[in-house]
């Protein structure tokens, strides 16, 4: 039976075609992934079908009726709720409050709102689905990673005919994704539909019935999953053939540039020490939690260490603050794009050029002429997909808004960057283009220190590999020194 059919439906913004003549259907209890480059059309599909805003053309059927949404709230009461990639919760409220947000009438007696009641309905929510959170909990003291399962939840709370899933697993730890495919095993059980996407292809094997591949905003495919190969799948959305998804390029490492000793972080990290020489790439892995994110912070002076010292060219500096760190030589390009990284109301010219302007401007005046001039030429270097500098930031993709911070942080020409979770939500394209970049940032003499949840990406693009644990480095490997099921041992501390 399909619950879901979109006819020929095209979106243009001014003179961009974002989405032309699309079609494609969704049937009760599937699993509909949908697969494509940052830009290539998925979100502004899947805005359509909240309501954010109009097709252009075309139409669509819910359970054979007309359906014509006018707002998210309006294709909420029509059964279709969304899990978004970026993420939508009010940190000062509660866990059980930012579930039922809009909806806590239904916990009032007498006009008088309930906690307990609020919080007893989260809580039976989360043992249904093995979520393992607490409803009392502030959201702002959530990591990224649980306030990622907090969306999920409040998502398929609302008892939606079809759910639709913007990179759910991009936060999660392994733990916490296997949570997610038994709630997405679950829904689809008792006849809701996942419309899924995801960047992690394996996923999509995992998961997904059927696949439709979108480019270009163009729909190029429609597949059932069992019929399709790795490969298949990525040459489709990448529109050519992509020989080798980590193209690592050895490098002959040059001097020390950056060396940490004994730096710590009450009740965080502990005794934490290493080095990076120029041209070399220094991987971090490590579960979600363990202190990765924490000891970078430190370092570039977010988040400043309590013990410890921190030397640039054999000289002992103090980074406590990024404005330190970034005067040191240090960029950090931060996991978590929405608190820590763009500015919504700002257009992307200022959010590429917001920790640059010290260096366009003097005696008050901004030298506006170099700074658009800067930012349309590291658009070009990273192939942003955008309407101009003067876009609205939120007018592009995630990926694209992840290509922007990597702008930002290349503005100040660091000699050493921190990448934390560069490739979180980016396409297999875009993924290459900031590998390939790595390595020539790495072939000028930049020290790169590279953290991500993803082993294969780390393992594959880092000279060595430090693993994270508790908040200590547990092990230390050269390039192909270890297999990924060691890695992942001491991820887990357990003995190999």
């Amino acid at each position: 039976m399909k619950v879901l059919e979109v006819k020929d439906v095209s979106k243009n913004f001014y003179s961009t075609h974002a989405l032309s003549g699309v079609s494609f259907d969704l049937e009760k209890g599937e699993v509909l992934a949908l697969a494509g480059e940052n830009g290539a059309g998925k979100s502004t599909m899947m805005n359509i079908l909240l309501g954010s805003f109009p097709p252009s053309r075309g139409s669509m059927l819910l359970n054979g009726e007309p359906y014509e949404p006018k707002s998210p709230s309006d294709a909420l009461k029509k059964g279709i709720s969304m899990i978004h990639q970026e993420l939508c919760l009010v940190p000062s409220m509660t866990v059980a409050d930012n579930v039922w947000i809009g909806r806590c009438g239904r916990f009032s007696k007498g006009g008088i709102y309930f906690p307990r009641l609020c919080e007893e309905e989260t809580q039976r929510l989360f043992d249904e689905y093995g979520i393992e959170l607490n409803p009392k909990e502030q959201v702002k003291n959530l990591s990224t990673a649980q306030m990622q399962m907090v969306e999920i939840a409040r998502a398929i709370s609302y008892g939606s005919q079809i759910v639709i899933m913007d990179e759910p697993t991009s936060a999660l730890s392994d733990k916490e994704v296997k949570v997610l495919y038994k709630i997405i095993r679950q829904l689809t059980k008792n006849g809701v539909s996942v419309l899924f996407i995801s960047h992690k292809l394996e996923e999509v094997f995992d998961l997904a019935d059927r696949v439709t591949i979108f480019r270009d905003g163009h729909m190029v495919g429609l597949h059932k999953v069992s019929e399709l190969t790795m490969d298949d799948l990525i040459n489709g959305i990448a529109g050519r053939k992509v020989e080798n998804l980590y193209p690592k390029i050895q490098q002959e490492p040059g001097e020390v540039l950056l060396e940490v000793k004994n730096l710590g972080k009450s009740g965080v990290y502990d005794g934490v020490s290493f080095r990076v020489r120029a041209g070399e790439v220094l991987g971090f892995a490590g579960l979600v939690g363990a202190g990765r994110t924490e000891i970078m912070q430190g370092i570039y002076g977010i988040v400043p260490a309590d013990t410890g010292e921190i030397y640039i060219d054999g000289k002992k500096v103090e980074n406590r603050t990024p404005r330190q760190g970034l005067s040191h030589g240090i960029a950090m390009v931060t996991e978590d794009r929405l608190r820590q990284g763009v500015v919504k109301k700002m257009n992307l010219r200022l959010n590429m050029t917001l920790a640059y302007f010290y260096k366009i401007c003097k005696f008050g005046v901004v030298n506006f002429a170099r700074e658009r001039a800067d930012t349309e030429d590291m658009i070009r270097k990273l192939h942003v997909k955008t309407a101009g500098s003067d876009a609205p930031i939120w007018s592009l993709s995630g990926g694209n808004q992840q290509k922007v911070m990597v702008g930002r942080a290349l503005l100040n020409e660091p000699r050493i960057l921190i990448l934390d979770e560069p490739t979180r939500g980016v396409d297999v394209g875009a993924k290459s283009e900031i590998y390939e970049y790595c390595n020539m940032l790495a072939a000028q003499g930049m020290a790169i220190i590279l953290i991500s949840s993803d082993l294969p990406e780390v393992m594959g693009m880092s000279d060595r590999v430090m693993v994270v644990r508790g908040g200590e480095i547990v092990a230390e490997h050269k390039r192909n020194g270890a297999t990924a099921e060691q890695i992942m041992g001491e991820m887990f501390g357990i003995a190999q």
